[in-house]
Formats: C-alpha cells, structure tokens, sequence
C-alpha cells in the first residue's frame, strides 16, 4: 500500500483509535467506524491505524472494496484471511448448496478461521470503503462484529458518509447495536490546517495565493493536495495572486482527475446535478443586461459575450436541468455548501467556490450532453417566467431548437442588449437567432441589424455581406429600405458615396413605385449620403431643389428641413428665418421612418441658430427610443450635433468627456468631427502636445473627402497657430475654406476659417489681406445675424482694423456677445474718429424719431415728425426710409432717379436697383452699386462706383441740397459723402453726440450692419433704455427683409431673446482681450486691464486656460501685478468679500451684515455682488457649498448681469454715507 499522507486536524480519530486498540489486546473488541465524504483522509487515517498496530505487535488483516467486485461472494473477506494455508482450503470449496445450515457453512468456517488467528495474536481488521463490500461480505463483518466483543480483534472500517442524490444504501452499523459500535465522522480540514498544507508545499505563497488554494481545494485534503501537486510542477518558485480559471492551465492534471474522482464517487445524479449547477454557474452563460458584473480597466470597451448577472438558480431549476428529482437537490446544496465545495453569493445563491472548480466540474462533459443541459435549462426558465435574457443565455450554449419561442426570446434579449449598448451581446444574439425559423421580414430586419452591428464593432466591411443579404430577402418595401438605407450608410462611410446612391436609386426605381413616403425617405438618405463627396453632393442637392420647386410634396418635411440647412451652410438665410421655417415643419405630422431626419436636420440648425437648449432636446429626441444599432445616415450626424452643443458652450472638459469623443481620442470612432472637437478642447485646455499626438494620429491622406475632413484642417489649424506656426496654420484654414466653397458651404456657422486665417495673416505681418478675409467673414456672419458668428467676426475685424476704429468695433462685439444685441450710443461704446466720417454716412439704421412718431426719411431734419426727402441734382429722389407699420415689415429702401427702389439685404448690406444680389465680400456681380455691410462705402463694378461725389462721371450736382450728406452721382449711384463728418461723434467723448434729437447718429462703419438681437415693441423694449439715451429705437418695430427670406420677427426679435440670452462666453473672452489691446493703444490702461480681467475671470470659470494665459499675460503687460492669483473660486475673494459672503451664508440679512461690520448697506451690496461673480453662483442660498468648496459646482448663470460701464466705473463715487469705497 501507499504510504500514508501526514495528517492533519485528526489527533482525535487517533486517540480513538488508539483506545481501542489498547483496549481489544486488552480480550475486548470491536467496530471502528470511520465515516467520512470522499477525499477527507478515511484511508489515510486506516493506514495509520494499521501502522500504529502493527507497532504495537498486533497482526493487521486488510481488505480494500471496489464496485467492481462486488459481484464476488466474500471478496472482500476473502482478502482479509487470505495469509493462512488453511485459507486455501476454504477458498477452494464449493459454495454451500441451498439449504445448508449456518453453523455448517462456508461463512462458519470463515469464522472459525479469523478465531483461529486470534489466537495467535490480537489482531486488527482493517476494511476500506466497506460501502463497496460484497454483500455475502457485509453480512459476514456484521456477524463478525456481533461477536468479537470477547475477542482480541479490532474491526476498523472506514465508509464514505456524504449526501447524493441518490439515496444511498444501509450502512454497516445500520443493523448492529450502538454499544458494538463507535462511529467517528472525519470533517474538512479547517482553513488553519489547510493553510499549513498549502505552505508545507509552497512556503512563500502570499495570503492572497493561500486563499485561492483553500477556496479551489473546499477543504478537501485530496482536492487540495492534487491541486498543490499541479502547482508545484506548473510554476515552481513562481507565486501569482490569482489562481488559474480553467484546469488547462494545471499539469499535469491531477487536480481535474481528483475532481472527477470525487464526482464518480457521487453516483450518476449527483454528477447531473453538479455539472448543472456548473453550467448555469458559468460566468459565460449569466444573464446578458447588468454592466455591475466586472470592473474593467476602460469602461468604454465591449464586455465579453453573454456576461452580466449570475442566473437565478434554485433546487427546481437544478433538477430540472439535470433531469432528477427534485425532492433530494434543495438537501445536496446544503451539504455541499457545509463541506466547503459551495459558497453562497451575495444574494444567498449558491456557487461553486472556485472557478477552477466549476471548471475541473464541467470537464470530461461531451458537448451534446451539455448542450442538452442547456437547452432543458432555457425550457425551465422560460416556463417559471424568467426573463428573455436570462432565457437566451442558455439558448447561446445549446444548438438549434427549431422552435418559435427560441427566436423570441433571443431578439428580445438582442434588443435589451442593444438598449444598453453591449454590442458584443447583441451580436451574439443575433447571430444564434438566425439559426432559428422566422418570418421572412423579420429575418430581413434581423439580418440589417446584425449587419449594421457587425460593421459598427468588427470591422468597417463586416456588416457589408450580411445587409447585401437583407437587401436580397423577400420582404415588404419598408423593411427593404431600411436595410438600403444602412448598406449606403455602410458604403458612404468607406468613402463610397456614388455608390450608396446608387443603391438606394436602384431600390426606388425598381421597387418604390407604388409608395410615395418610402421614396421621400430614400431621397433623404440619399442627401445625407451625398456629403461624403462633392460631386456627389452638387448632383443630389441640385435634383432634390429642382424637385422641391417643382412638387414640394414629394420632398417631404425632411427634405425641406435639409433644404432649409443648405440655405443655412450657403449663406442664402438668417438664424431666425430658417429657425422659423424649422419650427414650422417640426409643427407637421411627419412619418415615423422620416422623423429622425427632420430632427436630425432641425438639431444642426438649432445649433448653428445658438438654440443650444432646443437643440438639444431635438438630439435627444433624435437619439432616444430608436434602434441605434442601425447603421442611419442620421444617427452619427446626431452625436456630432450632440458634440458640438457641448463646444458651443466653451465646455471643453465636458467635450473630451463625450462618448464620441472619447472613441475618438482612442482610435475607435468615425468621426473625423468628434477628433476635430477633441483636438480644439485640448488646445483650448493648453494641452497643446496632447493635442498635437491626436492630430498627427489622423491618416489625412486617405480620409474620406466628407465636411469632417474640413473641421479637423480647422482644427489643426488652430493648434498649429497656438503651437507659434502661424503659416501651417493658414495653409490649413485655406484648403478648409477651398473644400467648403467646393461643397457651396459659406456661411461662418459651419467653421469660421476666415477669421481664424485673418489672424494668421495678422500673425505674418499682411494686414491688407487680413482685413480683406475679415470684411468677407462680417458680410457673410450678417447673413445668419447671431451674436456668436456677428460678434466673433467683429472681433476679428477690430483686431485687423486698429485705431479707434477697430477700438469701437471691439466695443460692438462685445456689448454683442455680452448683451445678445447692440445698437448705437450703447454705454461704453467708443465713437469713430472725424477723419473716418466720411466711411461712417450711410443709411440711418437706427431711424425711428424720438416722439415715436411716422418713418424717418434720413434726407433731412424734419420738423413736427413729418418725412423729409432730398433731391437729387439730377433731378431724381433718392430717399432712405425706415418704414413703421402697424404690425408690418419695415424695409429700408432708396428710390434712385429713374429706378427701382433699393432694399436692404441682410446678405449683402445695401443694394440699389434690382433686389437683392450675389456678391462676394460685399460686391456686387450684377454690376449695380451697393452700400457695403463693413465700410459703409458705395461700391460697384462700373466706372465711377465708389468715388466720391466729386469725382464721379457725368457731372451734375452731387450733393444733397439738404446737406445732410447723401451724393448721388449722375446714374442715380449713392456714394457716401463728406458733409455730414461734423456730426460723426467725438472720440474724445465718453458717449456719441447726436446731431439732433430726431435723429441718433450716424453709423460708424460696422454699425450698417443690420441690428442682432431683441428689441421689443417700437423701442429697445417695454421699459428698456434706448442706446442713444433719447429714447429713439435702432428699429421702428417693424421687419426687415433678408435675401433669402431672412426676418425679423414683427416684434423685434432676432436670434435669441435678452430674456434668455447667455453670454457667449466662448467668444466673449477674444472679444474682451481685442478690446483690452485697443484700449491700451489709445492710452487707456485702466480700462484695458478691467477688461483683460473680466477676460481671464470668464476663461478660468471656462476651463479655457489658453486664452486664460493669453488674458493674464495683456493684463501684465497692461500694466497689472499679482495675475497669477486665482480670479475666480473662494480662493479669489478678497478677506472682505470673504467676511461678508460668511455672515450671509448664515441667513444674515445685508442690513444686519453692515450693523455687525460698521459698512454701508450699499457696500455689502457690491461686495456680495463682486462675490456672486468670482464664486460663478446667482442664489445667496448657493453661498456656503460655494464657500465651502464641497458642493457640487453650480451651473453656470444663464445671464449675468452687465458689467458696469467704463465710465461709470472711473467716475468719482459720491461722498455720501451709502456711497461703497471702491475695492482695488
């Protein structure tokens, strides 16, 4: 026999042991019974009984059964007497024929024959697994021990006591007396001893490693001694923590034979029944739907297949899977758990407690019979109600089933799974439900989904086969298109445009005929498709304007909201018109195929129209409750509209944040947009090198020609001119602006690449092409008329421009971008120069009289509020009028001698004769003059447009006898004059000078450019301050008509409404640093350095670090000390404002604060006010989380209230008592 194994933890069986052998040498026998579950060291504690006995001079009779024998009569004691020659004797005889009495047979001489050795000596009789005894044998050993209590014998009999599924047969002693009898029952090693026995093998294995030994071994010494075995030969010397999951990891293998040992022990059932509890323990076969199962390194990476929460096994799924009775299964768990092999989960459910041995259980189990367990699994679950994910994932493991509800449940766990956006799960769900029978259109839509899947998580030409598939099913036309409509998507994407055209033209030409809404919805994808090429695109948008003009109803909503964005892009509208004309057709009933079009196209121009909030509630819309998962010209363009809210809004850390982007940035996505913005947040975030990795990670040579290749040159253009490379960078924002003129893309909205080469230029020392770039861009931004795109390009304009001129169009941009509208004589405004008057005449913008009375000619001062027309010298009138109707449009308009009167155009500024023209950078193409948008100079192509009036061809008068300054030359031409430059305001004066109170001023140069903004009613609105402080309004209430269809609306508003306008701030901080830089050029520093601090304030709040830098070094170089202190947060209150804002955080009322403080009413006011803004808060009750700085950071205040004029800050505060001291 072996020898034995040391032992542990069985110092008492021992001593048992030990007694009663003492005590049969002693003349008294009898029966030892070890009982014990297989593995616990029965035959080890035998064999040290045996040896322990033979020491003591006792003679030891062994006997080992097997199932295999016991067919053998007396086998086992056979093997017992077999030492003796008389054995041969017995063992030689026939069996006993029928009938013979006891006291004569062949187990009496048995008998007589163990008695007979007892005689020579006392001996032990040493059995092991009696269990397997013959029974011939176990009759004899239970008469034996009836009879050995006056003999020298010792009968030790070891017998496996463990709980089966089976029930189990009567044990030896289960006939015999007690007092014949002492049972001892051996139980696991506990995790102590178990401990020394890993250590014994594996000295310096750490705590962690020794735990993992213990679970993986239950306690078992010969589970855990096989598995030390394995260990020691797999790695020696080498200790990880963890240990592995599968037994393949193990050689060389004892450990998975121990377990399978112990398993056929078990019996038949119980082995079903294990390997049940095994299967459904499979981490691979849990509940697809609950991301809590792992903690993963990248949260964003796909998690593996079908892992999500453990399967809700009980007693009866149990049973039902292994296919036994369930009486016995609930009884099996609970021993299983007390000997360690078990461990319930959190949640009470019973697991294995290793994976390695779920593993070691599941091995040696064919693939039929488990796929079988399976499928009996799926069956149970789906017939107690559980879910259909936890339904599918058993059907995963199991072939085919060829049933209905099969392909249920697994669609509806793919649709679970695509909602929660582990596309790994849907993938495998789908793929598994193709193998089961499904109707012809539902296997067309499962088909397109698997495909569109496919392409989206394995690779871009994956999903290509399975939708060209789809397309080839029979199946209604809806569902058709829908799978067309993703294999363009799939196509467009890789840079096939034509062909995902042509796709889609194929399926409306051959099967679209007799349904007008599916062939609306084709023409759609087809536009969408078209912007991943510029042919392409030309083609299409060319066919769907031809169509709209000429049946508008077969374009559909969705094709009239693509028009509408078109415009947008091309310059052809403004905000508030195409806003207008959006919002009318989100108003109409629209198919729920087209719906995500319409919302799609409305949520760009949302956004374009500064509508974030809108916008992004149209997003939302756009993106929730539909099926993702479809490859959708729309549902990519969603997300990138969904990035660009969040960039509009200056929030850079919240756009690496985004999903998109932060695909993106780890090499995952499509969208050389969500890049783009990645590479602009990080460069604003002065993280210039991160964003210099990301930008040359980007393969620009083979990227598809789509309008995101213009936003990343953009984009890398504004790193390259922050990175001190000014020259790369307008290389970069020319091709931008060559591919978007390509693509008929004009407008500012879509990448203001002009203003940003403008600043190149500027950089490189070329000022006269700067300004020309920054006129265009002004010209264009008026056409759209929002803060943001008027007011960014006003800044750049005012930086090209110098002087005080460019010091007053930096005040224009921002009262602009502070305000959300502006208008002339606004406080703080800076006149223009004298010597710049003659650029400044033109059209009275602002031209309602001060009694609110009839429309203003501008000719000449009127007396009693009646018009005024001057006369030509020609003969003709020229007029300019701003016409106040009750409710009605307000143009402005000039009657030239002999023609048509001119109309302003929102395009284009100011056109005379034939309505509105196309120009580039303010001039006309037709020929015709125009009053320009950006100097307020005439132009033309002919000879003589222009010129002043005195120099104009053809002779004759050329000055307005009213002397209020109009020259017409002798074609009827306006230009601008000289005459009215004694009432240009003085820039030597804080505010404008009106030349009479009819009448404000006349525009400086940008100011022609038609208002942005809301003016309510007749006046700035109900209550509100005129600009020019006589109560006149820049609008007589009424609507001026844009080329385009551009409007304001008949109450004054344009873009956003004040009531809700948000400084963008995004825009704002540029505009603040021009206008810093031209105050300090005309020597006033101290009002440079207020707005060079608002300025840093606004970027530090931001997160804009780049332009923060840039602010705080024009604030040094202003001429101010200590910029590196915090500006914005508790740190940058001054020990006043701190003191103040503390007692108000304590529901202190401001009067009570100054009792306490000896202050002012007034001076708390300011301090708390200067507080409110440093702090970013607008509620007293938001104080003490600010204060505190534990709070979650307050949003951003939608409107923040007007910084106080220049000239009001510098003017000398009043002595009385409530008049706060000013704080430095």
């Amino acid at each position: 026999m072996c020898p034995p194994e040391p032992l542990l933890e069985r110092r008492e069986a021992m001593e048992l042991l030990t007694a009663e052998a003492t005590r049969a040498r002693n003349g008294s026998g009898r029966l030892v019974l070890l009982r014990g579950a297989t593995g616990t060291g029965r035959t080890a504690l035998l064999e040290s009984a045996a040896e322990q006995a033979a020491a003591n001079d006792m003679r030891v009779l062994r006997a080992r059964c097997s199932p295999e024998h016991t067919s053998v009569p007396f086998g086992t004691v056979f093997q017992l007497l077999s030492h003796g020659p008389e054995f041969d004797q017995v063992a030689g005889e026939a069996p006993d024929p029928p009938g013979t009495p006891p006291h004569r047979g062949r187990p009496a001489r048995l008998w007589r024959l163990l008695r007979s050795y007892a005689a020579e000596s006392p001996l032990l009789v040493a059995v092991d697994d009696v269990h397997f005894a013959d029974p011939a044998s176990r009759r004899w050993l239970v008469e034996a021990v009836r009879r050995i209590d006056r003999l020298p014998v010792l009968l030790v009999a070891t017998e496996r006591g463990q709980y089966d599924i089976d029930p189990p047969a009567d044990g030896l002693a289960h006939a015999l007396s007690p007092a014949l009898v002492h049972t001892h029952t051996l139980a696991p090693l506990s995790p102590d001893a178990a401990a020394r026995l890993v250590r014994t093998v594996h000295a310096g294995a750490p705590p962690e490693r020794v735990d993992a030994c213990l679970r993986a071994g239950a306690g078992n010494p010969l589970l855990l001694r096989a598995l030390l075995s394995d260990l020691r030969d797999t790695d020696p010397g080498a200790f990880e923590v963890a240990l592995p999951d599968t037994c393949a990891a193990l050689y060389p293998g004892n450990y998975a034979a121990a377990v399978s040992w112990w398993l056929d022990s078990a019996g038949p059932a119980t082995v079903e029944v294990a390997r049940a509890l095994a299967a459904l323990d499979d981490t691979h076969a849990r509940v697809p739907g609950d991301a809590r199962t792992s903690a993963r390194g990248d949260e964003n990476a796909p998690s593996p297949v079908g892992e999500g929460t453990p399967v809700p096994i009980d007693a009866d799924l149990l049973a039902r899977t292994a296919g036994v009775d369930p009486a016995r299964v609930p009884g099996w768990l609970t021993a299983m758990t007390g000997l360690g092999l078990l461990s319930p989960d959190t949640e009470g459910r019973p697991r294995y407690a290793h994976p390695l041995l779920r593993d070691a259980v599941l091995g040696g189990w064919a693939g039929a019979d488990r796929q079988a367990a399976h499928r009996r699994a799926a069956e149970a679950m789906l017939h107690r109600g559980d879910s259909a994910a936890a339904v599918a994932g058993q059907l995963l493991r199991c072939g085919p089933v060829g049933e209905t509800w099969a392909a249920v449940a697994l669609l509806d766990a793919a649709d679970l799974a695509v909602r929660d956006d582990r596309s790994d799960d849907a993938l495998a769900l789908l793929r598994r439900a193709l193998d089961e029978p499904m109707p012809p259109a539902r296997r067309t839509v499962v088909l397109t989904e698997l495909g569109s899947l496919e392409y989206a998580t394995v690779r871009p030409g994956a999903g290509i086969p399975r939708l060209v598939e789809a397309m080839r099913q029979p199946g209604p036309p809806r569902e058709r298109v829908q799978a067309a409509v993703a294999l363009g998507t799939a196509l467009a994407r890789r840079g096939e445009a034509r062909a995902a055209v042509d796709v889609l033209r194929g399926l409306h030409d051959e099967h679209l005929t007799d349904h007008p809404d599916l062939i609306r919805t084709v023409q759609t994808a087809s536009a969408l498709l078209s912007d991943h090429d510029q042919g392409v695109r030309r083609e299409v948008y060319r066919r769907l304007r031809e169509t709209a003009e000429a049946s508008p109803h077969l374009v559909g909503t969705p094709g009239q909201a693509l028009l509408v964005r078109y415009e947008a892009t091309a310059g052809l509208t403004s905000a508030a018109a195409a806003m207008d004309r959006v919002r009318a057709l989100l108003a109409q009933p629209v198919d729920p195929t087209d719906e995500v079009f319409l919302l799609g196209t409305a949520a760009a121009v949302a956004q374009w129209a500064d509508q974030l909030d809108e916008a992004e509630r149209l997003v939302r819309r756009g993106l929730d409750g539909r099926r993702t998962s479809l490859l959708h010209p729309m549902h990519l363009a969603l997300r990138n509209v969904r990035v660009d809210i969040t960039a509009a809004r200056g929030a850079h850390g919240e756009v690496l944040a985004d999903p998109e982007v932060r695909r993106a940035v780890a090499g995952r996505s499509e969208s050389a947009n969500a890049l783009a913005h990645a590479v602009i947040a990080l460069v604003e975030s002065d993280r210039t090198d991160e964003a210099a990795r990301l930008a040359d990670v980007f393969d620009l040579q083979n990227a598809h020609d789509t309008w995101e290749l213009n936003r990343f040159l953009y984009a890398r253009g504004l790193l390259r001119a922050a990175t001190g490379d000014p020259a790369a960078a307008l290389d970069d924002f020319l091709e931008c602006g060559r591919r978007q003129a390509a693509r008929d893309v004009a407008s500012p909205v879509v990448t203001p690449w002009r203003t940003a080469a403008a600043e190149c230029h500027l950089a490189l020392g070329r000022p006269h092409e700067a300004l020309a770039l920054a006129e265009e861009e002004l010209s264009l931004a008026t056409v759209w008329n929002t803060p943001r795109v008027v007011g960014r390009a006003l800044t750049t304009l005012a930086t090209a421009t110098r002087g005080h001129r460019g010091l007053h169009l930096a005040d224009r941009a921002v009262h602009l971008l502070r305000h959300g509208t502006e208008g002339p004589g606004e406080p703080g405004a800076t006149a223009a120069p004298p010597e710049t008057a003659a650029a400044h005449h033109g059209p009275a913008l602002w031209g309602a009289d001060a009694s609110g009375g009839g429309p203003l000619r501008w000719g000449a001062a009127t007396s009693g509020g009646g018009p005024s027309t001057g006369e030509a010298a020609s003969g003709g009138a020229t007029s300019w009028s701003a016409t106040a109707a009750s409710g009605g449009p307000s143009l402005w308009s000039a009657s030239a001698a002999g023609g048509a009167p001119a109309r302003v155009t929102a395009m284009r500024g100011w056109a005379l004769g034939a309505g509105p023209v196309r120009a580039v950078g303010g001039r006309p193409t037709d020929g015709t003059s125009a009053f320009s948008s950006i100097t307020g100079w005439a132009t033309s192509e002919t000879p003589g447009g222009g010129r002043p009036a005195e120099e104009a061809p053809g002779g004759g008068s050329t000055t307005d006898p009213s002397g209020v300054g109009r020259a017409v030359t002798a074609g009827g031409r306006w230009t601008a004059a000289r005459a009215d430059a004694a009432r240009t305001p003085d820039p030597r004066t804080t505010k404008p000078v009106a030349p009479h109170v009819e009448r404000p001023p006349s525009p400086t140069t940008a100011e022609a450019v038609p208002p942005v903004g809301d003016r309510r009613g007749a006046a700035y609105g109900h209550g509100a301050v005129s600009p020019d402080g006589n109560g006149s309004a820049p609008w007589a209430g009424g609507r001026a008509t844009a080329d385009g269809g551009g409007s304001v609306a008949a109450d004054g508003r344009r873009g956003m409404t004040p009531d809700s306008f948000a400084p963008v701030d995004a825009e704002l901080i540029p505009a603040l640093v021009a206008q810093g830089r031209g105050l300090v050029a005309v020597g006033e520093r101290a009002r440079a350095r207020d707005a060079f601090r608002e300025a840093a304030e606004r970027a530090e709040r931001l997160g804009a670090h780049r332009m923060r830098a840039l602010a705080e070094s024009a604030l040094r170089e202003g001429g101010a000390r200590r910029t590196a202190t915090p500006l914005t947060g508790p740190s940058a209150l001054t020990a006043g404002e701190r003191r103040i804002a503390e007692l108000a955080a304590q529901n202190r009322t401001n009067t009570e604060i100054g009792q306490l403080l000896h202050l002012a009413r007034r001076t708390v006011e300011t301090h708390l006010t200067s507080t409110y803004r440093k702090l970013g808060i607008r509620r007293r009750s938001e104080l003490g989380a600010a204060l505190a700085g534990t709070g979650e950071a307050p949003d951003p205040p939608r409107r923040i209230r007007p910084v106080t004029p220049p000239e009001a800050r510098d003017a000398p505060l009043s002595k009385s008592a409530g008049s706060p001291r000013p704080i430095p």
